[in-house]
């Protein structure tokens, strides 16, 4: 798709063609449909495996051009950041040892980007999100020199009107805007293909829909994001909102966002869904097509639909719906997107496993979705598993039930029924499915992190603590042991070497004074807290002065109750930003004889630097 979309001109001339050849490729696709020219008589499963660069000191490593060059390798792709490398598994025929086979290649593909990667200082995590991506990696600089990447950003950058907003509650509260969307770049995912046989497209479809939630439930591995600890599987609000084109307006009004479950169960036909789409998304990208579908098809010829792909490409359904053509003949298959990439292949292998015989085995009593449960449920359920993982409750065929309960009871049965109708292996079948079920009792990724960072930040700095968190990880990783046989983090001290940056070592929980405040309260404050000093805002939360324990001792004789703030503060302040030196920060403090340094983002103050810290 990028060496098309490289000779892409983007202009009306290109776009109104466009228009017409995905039009066309609708009523192409319907006419295959009706003609029984889509593949029936055979069921591949396919992967895409998203992979994190990190450098020796676990933090992202930018790259991946580079690492990709040296591979020269058609399994391997680039996406949104430099930091991220994908590869793209081939389809296997699911059969007999089908999953021994693409655990062998995946493992492979990762392996080789190992080696590769080991060249350039870099290792390789798989991580929903990585946990030592810090704000600096989501700048302009860090997004892969494609024309395509740079296209999409303009263009929802334009239909936004404005900033990107995220704002996502957990345990903690992220809050922020952000000028691209490189936060997409954030998530990495273990993609799952399923070819799905035409006719039961639709009753597939609902089906993948109705269980996204309890499979989500057990498979979470991306709890943290920025060092705060939000939803167990965070990439699921975090993709939403880092693509979201909605213009906030006071009207009260309906629109349909990018990223997302979907608005209702599907009917008919696979097209009722890219009709759908196609009504109620804007076209993002175009690119010059050659061959229009309906002419191919009259030539006897199987046309790749490339407007509807590239169209398909840039909606972002949880479940969905692909065309494709395989050795000349075109297939259906869904794509399962949520999917979190890590904690070990092992891990992303019985997630494939239970997917694929959930699809499988769905028994005949599921076959119409829609008369068993309301839309919304499965929605609500999708959700609830992202925030609250193996501990959520759903609701199951009009059943409160907990994703573990589901999981054992209801799904996991399913699951190895489905998988021996296609005759897998047996001991592929125990071995996979052995570890979902370990997982609903030991517990899954994203509850491991949690545990483990909380109990870092009780020892140590927030940036320290990401760090320890990433380098188990990935220790554990190489292990290829299944998560829930991971042990917690033993105690560890982080050497002195490790720390370059102001932003590794500031204080980041902030009390703050305003200008209008009166000392006598300031004082209290300080007084309280055993702090000695106490950066002052102005109402835009734009750092105005700061104010000292030294201070407020030289302005003894002032009336404490009817001083202000503003009248005793530093207004002249001395300030640094994460990316500073401590050596230089070190530096500056000496020279100016002053015992801390707000630390700065233009002027947003986000830490505190102090001799204690240094």
């Amino acid at each position: 798709m990028g060496e098309h979309i490289k000779k892409s001109a983007f202009d009306e001339e290109e776009r109104k063609v466009f228009v017409q050849q995905l039009i066309d490729d609708i009523q192409a696709l319907e006419n295959m449909i009706q003609n029984g020219l889509i593949e029936d008589d055979a069921v591949r499963i396919g992967a895409e495996q998203e992979m994190c660069l990190i450098k020796n000191d676990y933090r992202p490593s930018s790259n991946s051009l580079d690492i990709i060059k040296d591979l020269d390798d058609g399994h391997y792709t680039t996406e949104f950041a430099t930091y991220n490398i994908e590869a793209n598994l081939d389809p296997f025929k699911l059969e007999k040892d089908c999953f021994s086979v693409v655990e062998g290649q995946l493992t492979g593909l990762v392996d080789k980007v190992k080696k590769t990667a080991s060249k350039h200082n870099t290792k390789v995590l798989l991580t929903g999100i990585l946990p030592t991506i810090s704000k600096d990696e989501l700048g302009m600089d860090y997004m892969t020199p494609i024309p395509r990447y740079y296209r999409i950003n303009e263009v929802l950058k334009a239909w936004r009107g404005n900033d990107f907003t995220v704002r996502i509650k957990g345990a903690d509260e992220l809050s922020l805007h952000h000028d691209s969307v490189l936060f997409e770049a954030c998530n990495t995912s273990f993609q799952l293909h399923l070819q799905i046989h035409p006719e039961d497209f639709m009753k597939s479809y609902n089906w993948a829909q109705a269980i996204s939630g309890p499979v989500l439930g057990v498979c979470c591995n991306s709890p943290l994001l920025l060092g705060k600890e939000l939803w167990r599987e965070t990439r699921i609000a975090l993709f939403q909102q880092s693509l979201d084109t909605r213009i906030w307006t006071k009207a009260l009004r309906e629109e349909v966002a990018r990223v997302g479950f979907g608005q209702r169960w599907h009917k008919n036909s696979v097209t009722d869904i890219f009709k759908q789409d196609i009504s109620t998304h804007r076209i993002l990208l175009t690119k010059p097509i050659q061959n229009n579908s309906l002419d191919l098809l009259q030539q006897g010829k199987i046309p790749k639909l490339e407007a509807l792909s590239l169209f398909n490409s840039t909606v972002y359904r949880w479940n969905r719906p692909c065309y494709g053509v395989g050795n000349g003949k075109p297939h259906l298959r869904i794509e399962n997107r949520y999917i979190p990439a890590g904690p070990t292949i092992l891990d992303e292998m019985a997630n494939f496993a239970f997917w694929v015989g959930l699809m499988a085995g769905r028994p005949k009593k599921y076959d119409d979705i829609p008369s068993l449960m309301d839309f919304r449920t499965a929605k609500l359920n999708f959700l609830r598993a992202a925030t609250s993982g193996r501990h959520a409750m759903f609701s199951w065929m009009g059943k409160a039930m907990t994703a573990k309960r589901i999981v054992r009871e209801e799904l996991l049965p399913i699951a190895y029924e489905g998988l021996r109708k296609f005759n897998i292996d047996e001991k592929d079948i125990t071995r996979l499915l052995g570890v979902i079920e370990e997982r609903t009792k030991g517990g899954t990724g994203a509850e491991w992190q949690i545990h483990n960072f909380r109990e870092l930040r009780k020892q140590m700095k927030l940036d320290s603590a990401i760090v320890q968190l990433t380098r188990s990880m990935y220790k554990n990783q190489q292990t290829k042991k299944p998560v829930h046989q991971w042990k917690p983090i033993d105690k560890m001290t982080e050497t002195k070497e490790s720390f370059h940056r102001v932003g590794q070592i500031m204080s980041t929980k902030l009390l703050k004074l305003y200008g209008d405040d009166y000392a006598n309260l300031a004082l209290a404050i300080m007084k309280w807290n055993n702090i000695h000093h106490l950066p002052v805002e102005n109402g835009k939360g734009e750092l105005a002065g700061l104010l000292t324990w030294s201070h407020i001792e030289r302005f003894e004789q002032l009336d404490k109750k009817e001083a202000r703030v503003s009248d005793i503060m530093v207004k002249n302040v001395i300030s640094v930003t994460p990316r500073t030196e401590i050596e230089a920060a070190k530096k500056m403090m000496e020279e100016n004889q002053i015992g801390c340094l707000p630390v700065c983002v233009d002027t947003h103050i986000v830490g505190i630097i102090s001799k204690k810290d240094l």
